[in-house]
């Protein structure tokens, strides 16, 4: 009876292998082949993820890496160091085509502020310039950009990320989101991001890597802009609830197509 006592804590040693390195080994499902000729509709709209709704929390926690576990961003951060991916600069047309070094990123996410100089007395009497180095807490939110099609061939509605987009806020009286950089949702993010763990509130012995997240869209997001003849956002024409009426008229118009398809 021993013999077998010993046997079965053996066993159970076995199968209590470490989450992180399971989530190490995790492989990336890839994307269904599409054909250009087989997409009969296409639209890109892009959304914000913001890490202080409560769903999203994975994505902002731990603050100090642990153990394994690394916040989202420093994630990136840590990917871009080792050249494992590639950033690329914010532009306004939103196109991915100028790279940018990690060296000169580095530098670009820190900044310069003025600081005043007093006296004894209190008084100003000048400013000086002091460098602010980047703190990855302080990126709150992330931009996604994705292309929703529908694919002739296998009659489905479906939904492709291509690229993401840290974001902070600026200190001014009226916030305004601050993109840093953008990085291609490609298969080398994707490996990036399928070997790194991500909480799984409802399950620690399910460890969910950041790349499951992403494709089973277990995420809190809202759509601040959809692809039109003026390139605006919508806050440029809605402020406040007339902002949130018309990202949900959007979602609603990308999943009426697909229904619409069916009526008779």
């Amino acid at each position: 009876m021993k013999r077998i006592g010993f046997a079965i804590v053996a066993l159970m040693l076995l199968l209590l292998v470490d989450v992180t390195k399971v989530a190490a080994q995790k492989k990336i499902v890839p994307y269904p082949s599409i054909r250009e000729a087989d997409m009969m509709w296409k639209k890109r709209v892009w959304r914000e993820i913001d890490f202080r709704q409560k769903m999203n929390l994975p994505f902002y926690y731990p603050i100090e890496s642990h153990d394994g576990e690394r916040s989202f961003i420093n994630v990136l951060m840590d990917a871009l160091k080792a050249s494992d991916i590639q950033a690329y600069e914010v532009t306004s047309t939103g196109e991915l085509n100028k790279p940018i070094p990690y060296s000169k990123l580095i530098k670009s996410l820190d900044k310069e502020k003025q600081i005043a100089v007093r006296d004894d007395n209190g008084n100003i009497i000048g400013s000086q310039s002091t460098t602010i180095k980047f703190k990855p807490e302080s990126v709150q939110r992330l931009h996604i950009m994705e292309d929703w099609y529908f694919d002739s061939k296998r009659s489905q509605l479906l939904v492709r990320i291509q690229a993401l987009c840290p974001v902070i806020m600026t200190d001014d009286s009226i916030p305004l989101p601050n993109e840093l950089f953008w990085v291609p949702f490609n298969d080398s993010t994707r490996i990036v991001l399928s070997q790194a763990p991500y909480y799984n509130r409802g399950n620690s012995a399910a460890r969910l890597s950041y790349d499951d997240v992403f494709w089973k869209r277990l995420f809190d997001s809202y759509i601040y802009k959809e692809e039109n003849v003026y390139d605006r956002r919508i806050s440029d024409y809605a402020t406040g609830v007339d902002a949130l009426y018309e990202s949900e008229r959007i979602k609603q118009e990308i999943i009426d197509y697909e229904q619409n398809l069916w009526e008779y």
